[in-house]
């Protein structure tokens, strides 16, 4: 791999860039935690070559927004569920608009009936 190469993935949101104790570090909360929530699969660290967890800044976002449900008093096991279920939410409202989209390019006479 080139300095080039490395470069490439500063801006990369997948990119594992994060070891446990940096990710724990920089999101304020213990390795444990880390560990908990990728016991109830909310994120999937990679693995290095040795066997170490590594994190992506979106699993970090991710693992923020359950710290945050945590630290108001949501269970580790709750909160992962809720950020399932805001996932699956944001997908079929962003699947709903696509839709609508469509449907409204392919039939733009149609107009909403007051009501």
């Amino acid at each position: 791999m080139t300095a080039d190469d490395s470069f490439g993935r500063i801006d990369d949101d997948d990119y594992p860039a994060y070891t446990m104790g940096g990710a724990a570090e920089l999101l304020g909360t213990t390795q444990g935690f880390l560990r908990a929530i990728g016991e109830a699969r909310l994120i999937t660290p990679l693995r290095s070559e040795g066997g170490h967890r590594r994190y992506s800044r979106y699993q970090l976002r991710i693992a923020a927004r359950a710290r945050e449900l945590v630290d108001h008093g949501t269970s580790v096991e709750a909160a992962c569920r809720i950020i399932i279920l805001e996932d699956q939410l944001e997908e079929a409202q962003r699947i709903n608009a696509e839709y609508r989209r469509t449907a409204e390019a392919a039939n733009p006479t149609t107009t909403a009936v007051d009501g």
